[in-house]
């Protein structure tokens, strides 16, 4: 990434799910772009965090304890409290019961949602509660109206990252690493040593 950032002709956006404090501390040192949390922050080159749009957070004291319910019965699991969502991850539980346990919060917290502007995200071994419309699609949509680009390359091997593949105009080299779920991608590389590879050739 650095070699490609050294390129004046190049911009390099990093789209997360990952909160802000997460994405400078990883990879702060090099001069990315950065939107973080599926979209909610951006932070240009150089500059300083600001919110992509207004949101509230007053829900999070509601629906913060349930996680805590699905914790204290899940061995393993964690909750993430970032600034307009809250995240289940359940990575370093049993695998069974895990897969158990996200479907049974997955249920009870579409029920809490309903008739909301939330909504409940399902990615790799982790259940996202955030505001409706707020997703990586949507913000990769924003930031190429804002700065249109002649060659676009989108890697992710996230569910999530389905949402921004669909939002990318047809000219784009969309790209899904792993997995071997359908995706809307153009293309498929088999893991990270081989988008380091990609990577490398640009």
């Amino acid at each position: 990434m650095r070699a490609l950032t050294d390129n004046p002709q190049n911009r390099v956006v990093i789209i997360s799910g990952r909160d802000r404090a997460t994405l400078a501390n990883w990879l702060g040192e090099l001069p990315l772009d950065f939107i973080a949390e599926h979209g909610v922050w951006l932070r240009k080159a150089g500059e300083d965090w600001q919110l992509f749009q207004e949101l509230r957070n007053d829900w999070m004291h509601e629906l913060r304890p349930v996680l805590d319910q699905y914790v204290s019965r899940t061995a393993g699991s964690c909750i993430e409290e970032k600034d307009y969502s809250l995240v289940w991850h359940y990575r370093r539980a049993d695998a069974d019961l895990g897969e158990m346990r996200a479907r049974e919060l997955v249920s009870h917290l579409s029920f809490m949602t309903a008739n909301s502007d939330l909504q409940v995200l399902e990615g790799n071994k982790v259940i996202e509660i955030k505001h409706v419309g707020i997703n990586k699609g949507t913000a990769a949509s924003r930031w190429l109206a804002q700065y249109p680009a002649d060659f676009i390359l989108a890697l992710g091997d996230d569910r999530t990252d389905e949402d921004t593949f669909r939002a990318l105009p047809a000219s784009a080299y969309t790209v899904r690493v792993g997995g071997s779920t359908r995706s809307r991608a153009r293309f498929r590389l088999a893991g990270v040593k081989e988008v380091r590879a990609l990577l490398g050739r640009l």
